[in-house]
């Protein structure tokens, strides 16, 4: 709340009502100086309960005033500063039963005790932004977290579907590390929107993480892994995935591309339950 630091009179301060005040009194009191000294007695009297009730209105008015600006003042900052919500807590998202399958490809430590399953598009641009706070929560918790992609092309992202079948071909082809090193190099170079990286550099993107490009073109071009794709999709439908990044942690569902900082905040909660 501001704070006027002027000193011009401001004349709807409470300051200003008490002086007015004052003079009315004053002003009242003159009415009856021809009066006899028993009438004056009674009614200044009156006129003085009148003036200090009315005096004491207004400054029990402005002090309720300042302690109702004060509060609503607190209570728009607090709102202001995102918390991490507790599980079982009223209002807090209810946790998945979302579990790691075996066709997953798992990125830390297989047996770390806290799991984030992302469903993610290659061609979101908050994807883009939210994949590197992921990389580094995995460089600073090795041991404690790990990590898996499923798919979620969005239908306008023209290319994220083939880009999502080419990233399941490498992992077919050459295992996890091809898997994720493909995934950080598609992040690190679309400009994202749609069509954001090339589909025609799928193919040497592939050879660059060591894939055999003749099989790999196979793969993606007769659409092996169509349905693996579409099949994650619809699982993320299922568990109420409607956007993305969408990220479950131990199944606790954490929506958008949240800052590192918050995200660190849930797995640090995460890991003391």
């Amino acid at each position: 709340m501001e704070h006027n630091t002027s000193s011009q009179e401001n004349p709807n301060s409470p300051v200003h009502s008490v002086t007015t005040t004052s003079n009315a009194i004053g002003n009242m009191s003159s009415i009856f100086s021809g009066a006899s000294p028993k009438l004056t007695f009674i009614m200044g009297f009156l006129v003085g309960v009148a003036g200090v009730s009315l005096i004491g209105f207004v400054v029990a008015a402005s002090y309720a005033f300042s302690g109702k600006s004060q509060q609503t003042n607190q209570t728009t900052n607090s709102a202001q500063v995102p918390s991490v919500y507790e599980s079982g807590q009223p209002g807090s998202p209810s946790p998945v039963n979302i579990v790691v399958k075996e066709s997953d490809y798992i990125r830390g430590d297989v047996n770390a005790p806290v799991t984030v399953i992302t469903y993610t598009d290659f061609e979101c641009p908050f994807c883009k932004s939210f994949h590197p706070s992921m990389t580094r929560i995995m460089n600073e918790y090795q041991g404690k977290v790990r990590w898996v992609y499923r798919h979620f092309p969005l239908s306008f992202h023209v290319n994220a579907q083939k880009e999502a079948e080419a990233a399941e071909c490498v992992g077919k082809l050459n295992g996890v590390e091809a898997y994720w090193s493909f995934i950080d190099k598609i992040f690190e170079r679309t400009t994202s929107n749609g069509a954001g990286f090339a589909l025609t550099d799928l193919y040497p993107l592939a050879r660059e993480v060591g894939v055999n490009e003749s099989r790999f073109r196979t793969c993606l071009d007769q659409g092996e892994m169509t349905s693996k794709v579409q099949a994650d999709l619809q699982e993320g439908v299922r568990f109420g995935v409607q956007g993305t990044p969408t990220s479950f942690v131990n199944g606790l569902p954490v929506e958008g591309a949240v800052p590192y900082e918050q995200l660190k905040a849930v797995i640090d909660q995460v890991l003391t339950q």
